[in-house]
């Protein structure tokens, strides 16, 4: 059951309140359209299942701006039909990090476009940025995403795509996400990364990603322990396609 759920609304602003310890997700929006969330505050443990933030569904021009959410799950996640979204100067964590997704599981499930993360600090989440999608998908698209401006403070997985995504026992013989991921850009993103792989790109091999930039960013690891030697984060790609580094990109891109 979801705390507050906001469906078929046009033209709202939803400010300044308090979500705490939901049993399910905190906060849904969908199928509606121009919809501004600010100053909202939302706490649940980290260790409390399903209890995303914010959710957004079926929906167009939202911003989302000026929050501090932290929950057991993605702290905001960007679901199917979603386009023209805004994600500015929100604090997230503990959680599972800002997603776009997951998308794909259900064949009627329609892509997403134009979303724009922006001037975000995430600390302590088991994910950073990401975008997910399921095995076995209907032929979707998420295009035009931007991720820019964000701070990791000992982020697992900063950067990542996972078109695998599959958060309990999955049949790997599924056939591969037909989700075509194009045109997105990793942009000024800086901090700490509390994993080895600090960028992960797992694209499908059925639609391989395109288009996919990496500009200014720099994830160190955390420091090591006493006695240990310090780490180096690594990059990893898979059926990455046409992707370019602009400027300092650490660690090193993998294409």
């Amino acid at each position: 059951m979801q705390t507050l759920k906001f469906l078929h609304v046009i033209n709202a602003k939803i400010r300044a309140i308090t979500l705490v310890d939901s049993k399910f997700f905190h906060m849904v929006i969908g199928q509606s359209q121009h919809v501004t969330v600010l100053g909202v505050h939302i706490t649940a443990p980290g260790n409390s299942p399903n209890t995303d933030g914010i959710h957004i569904g079926y929906s167009s021009d939202i911003r989302i701006s000026k929050s501090r959410i932290s929950s057991g799950d993605d702290c905001i996640s960007i679901g199917p039909g979603s386009s023209n979204i805004t994600v500015s100067k929100v604090r997230c964590g503990p959680g599972h990090g800002i997603s776009v997704g997951s998308l794909g599981k259900n064949r009627e499930d329609k892509g997403v476009n134009a979303i724009r993360v922006l001037n975000c600090t995430l600390a302590g989440t088991t994910n950073g940025v990401r975008i997910k999608t399921w095995r076995d998908s209907p032929r979707i698209s998420a295009t035009n995403i931007l991720f820019s401006d964000i701070v990791m403070k000992e982020v697992s997985n900063p950067i990542i795509i996972d078109q695998e995504y599959c958060p309990n026992s999955c049949d790997e013989e599924k056939p591969a996400s037909r989700v075509k991921i194009d045109n997105v850009r990793f942009q000024n993103i800086r901090g700490t990364s509390a994993t080895d792989v600090a960028i992960n790109l797992v694209c499908s091999s059925f639609v391989p990603c395109d288009h996919i930039t990496l500009e200014n960013i720099n994830l160190k690891p955390l420091p090591p322990s006493p006695g240990l030697a310090p780490t180096v984060p690594l990059t990893a790609c898979t059926n990455v396609g046409i992707a370019k580094a602009i400027g300092y990109v650490f660690p090193p891109p993998c294409f």
